[in-house]
């Protein structure tokens, strides 16, 4: 019976080697040529648990550690092994790409301890396969964005020079007053300066607004509206003129305890700064005539970008703006898609309904009209199909536009979720060198009463 069982095991073998030849030929291929006679096995010990694989898998690759001369370092000729306290869990990875020559990313792992051992068995990034390396890309490009780059730098800079220069000169105070009031050395002026600068904001808005209400005027038996902000000018001039000063106090402030004052200059921000004052000073070089009035009113539309200075000091409004930045790709595709969808559904939208009387699909570029407000469900009803194969057109239409405004959804919603999450996690690391955390040191913490001696 023994004999008759190991010789099924055998056949068994044996027909499983051959079906795993005809599928790919070259995983046999490789296997039995581990089999030589000049070949051995190799024992590595990963913190405790061993790994086995032969000597001919390292030296296919001698730029890297486990395959150059610097492996015998790690040798325990008690136990004849090699150890490295590394972790094991991702030693299945780098072991992988000795035996098998594919690197794979680890998808549910931190991507910078994966790239720390990388790093420490020498094996560059680049090998990562393409299955996993636009994973691999995302998790890394997503660790570079922040929630704060300005400030999260400074910080960083200030940790390293906190030893070397305890006291801040004044202009670097009044930055850490803009950008973290509550780390700055002026805490009682920062939460004023932001209040002053948000209730100057919202007066302008307001303004911006309630300038453009019609007021009705009686002059004998005709009866004329005219706007508040024509019938109010001065008082309107006076508001505008207050706000932009205080706009641009505080846009001298910053450029002047900017660190970088060529980056501050040409980030978003300070560029939305920017518009908000500069419409102002335009209109006061123009000369007061009829064409230069169109232009003024024209650069008056410009103020209403001062209610983005909320964004500063607002993490929602913060939290888009990175998210949209992170979907452009999404984006991207979205209008690229749009776009040709459009383009199909208006050609044969304008030959279907082109013989129809007194039709309004007069060409191809009048049909754009129609083909967007369809694709996005408007449904306006200006523009509106007669014929039978005309409407049946336009139920595709609004279908296929339901479609692709729903695919990049989901990976929106997914990169909002990673940001906020982000945010939260940066937020509670702040609120744990506040409490914890003294200038560097930690607190004393009283001790745990310990038991009495029986």
């Amino acid at each position: 019976m023994t004999a008759m069982s190991s010789k099924m095991r055998y056949s068994f073998a044996e027909a499983m080697r051959r079906l795993l030849f005809i599928a790919d030929p070259s995983v046999v291929h490789s296997v039995n040529c581990h089999k030589s006679q000049n070949d051995k096995r190799v024992v590595i010990n990963v913190s405790g648990i061993k790994f086995e694989t032969w000597r001919t898998n390292l030296d296919q690759h001698p730029t890297t550690l486990l395959g150059s001369c610097e492996i015998d370092y790690f040798f325990d000729e008690r136990n004849n092994e090699y150890f490295f306290d590394r972790d094991p869990h991702l030693f299945r990875y780098i072991l992988n790409y000795y035996s098998t020559g594919e690197l794979h990313f680890p998808k549910y792992e931190c991507h910078v301890a994966f790239e720390n051992e990388l790093k420490f068995y020498r094996i560059v990034p680049d090998m990562i396969q393409d299955c996993c390396f636009e994973e691999y890309q995302d998790y890394k490009d997503a660790e570079k964005e922040t929630l704060y780059p300005e400030r999260h730098s400074h910080n960083a800079k200030e940790k390293d020079t906190d030893t070397e220069k305890p006291q801040r000169t004044f202009r670097e105070n009044l930055w850490q007053m803009f950008e973290d009031p509550e780390k700055s050395g002026m805490p009682q002026v920062a939460p004023a300066f932001n209040y002053i600068i948000g209730f100057f904001v919202m007066i302008s808005i307001l303004a911006n607004i309630i300038e453009t209400v019609p007021v009705q005027e009686t002059d004998g038996s005709k009866i004329s509206s005219t706007p508040m902000g024509d019938k109010y000018n001065l008082i309107f001039t006076c508001l505008d003129t207050a706000c932009v000063a205080i706009f641009t106090v505080e846009y001298v402030l910053r450029v002047y305890a900017a660190p970088s004052r060529a980056r501050f200059v040409s980030s978003g921000m300070s560029i939305i700064d920017l518009i908000a004052i500069l419409p102002f000073y335009i209109g006061l070089c123009l000369a007061d005539t009829g064409n230069v009035n169109a232009i003024f009113v024209t650069l008056r539309v410009f103020r209403v970008f001062r209610v983005l200075k909320f964004s500063r000091d607002s993490t929602g409004l913060r939290l888009l703006g990175y998210t949209i930045r992170n979907c452009m790709k999404e984006l991207g595709f979205l209008v690229f898609s749009m776009l040709i969808a459009v383009i199909i559904f208006s050609t044969f939208m304008f030959y279907i309904e082109k013989g129809v009387e007194n039709t309004k699909y007069t060409s191809i570029p009048a049909t754009f009209w129609y083909t967007i407000v369809t694709m996005t469900t408007l449904g306006y009803g200006d523009m509106v199909p007669k014929t039978w194969l005309g409407k049946t057109l336009t139920g595709i239409c609004s279908l296929s536009g339901v479609l692709l405004i729903t695919l990049p959804v989901t990976v929106i919603v997914t990169n909002f979720n990673h940001v906020i999450q982000k945010a939260e996690r940066e937020k509670k690391l702040e609120t744990m060198d506040k409490h914890i955390f003294n200038k560097g040191k930690l607190y004393n913490a009283p001790l745990l009463p310990t038991a009495p001696h029986v």
